[in-house]
């Protein structure tokens, strides 16, 4: 007789445990629906225990970049120290998510999770639960890109593993197409050119110069002179085109993708922990808090 396993079962295995949807369901499944079996299942399995640590934060972490040639991938896979970051294991878990991804063709994390993991008989997200039990610390998949196949060339670049730069050009120079990478990851460009700027900000911008240069006492047609130039010095700055090249400060990497009759179609990159807000503790107020507590 097949027991029917509710969705509101699932909820509280989850809530109880932390566990994931499809973990509990199985669990739930292999014990007849009981709820105190299916937790000492997943406590057995390390499920439960990794649960519990998905709510810390990871803000550490690598960043792997595959290519097969044609078309690369990024990902950027958190954990909470320096120390796991250097893991062998974890490693091993990024390498193997990375190649899997490329292999796949595959940018979504939820799709990708459910995917077997290379040179394994378990899915990704069973792979990053058996990590997380294995290391102690919460382990996410936090993002993943997937160069288009309409690049001409690729050109991808790694500064250590907390940075990584992917670019795609329309013309065949796979040397130019890295040097470019190797700027972005330096320069951190935040578009391709001054025209994708998002008119919204171009107008903020310009609002804050004009409220700036209206305290000079200047003649307005002056003002606007003024704004203008700052306007564009600006858009210089944000954009990859505007920037002078790394590698050569007199010319801009505009001029130079110009001297090769080479455009960016696009540019990804990633730096490990960037957009995550970190909790800084007081070590001694922690101490003192658990004396307390204790």
């Amino acid at each position: 007789m097949t027991v029917i396993i509710s969705a509101t079962q699932v909820k509280e295995l989850r809530e109880r445990t932390g566990a994931g949807m499809m973990e509990c369901k199985k669990a739930l499944a292999e014990n007849n629906g009981d709820i105190d079996l299916a937790i000492e299942a997943l406590r057995k399995a390390g499920i439960a225990k990794a649960g519990k640590k998905a709510g810390r934060i990871a803000a550490e972490g690598v960043i792997m970049i595959k290519s097969n040639g044609k078309q690369a991938v990024m990902v950027e896979i958190n954990c909470e120290t320096d120390f796991v970051a250097r893991d062998t294991n974890f490693a091993a878990f990024v390498d193997a998510v990375a190649t899997t991804a490329l292999q796949a063709q595959e940018q979504d994390i939820t799709k990708l999770s459910a995917m077997t993991l290379q040179d394994s008989g378990k899915t990704i997200e069973e792979a990053r639960h058996e990590l997380i039990s294995k290391i102690g610390e919460n382990v996410q998949i936090r993002r993943i890109t997937l160069t288009q196949s309409a690049a001409t060339s690729v050109g991808t670049y790694l500064h250590g593993s907390r940075i990584g730069v992917m670019v795609e050009l329309d013309a065949d120079n796979v040397d130019l197409a890295r040097d470019i990478a190797m700027h972005i990851a330096a320069s951190k460009p935040i578009v391709v050119s001054p025209d994708n700027v998002p008119a919204d900000v171009v107008a903020k911008e310009k609002e804050i110069y004009m409220a700036q240069a209206a305290t000079s006492g200047k003649p307005q047609d002056i003002i606007e002179k003024m704004v203008m130039g700052r306007l564009k010095k600006y858009l210089d700055e944000v954009s990859l085109v505007g920037q002078p090249f790394v590698k050569d400060p007199d010319t801009t990497v505009g001029n130079l993708l110009n001297k090769h009759r080479a455009k960016v179609l696009s540019f990804y990159r990633y730096e490990v922990g960037e957009g995550i807000e970190k909790v800084s503790e007081d070590f001694a107020e922690a101490v003192m808090s658990q004396i307390q507590g204790g």
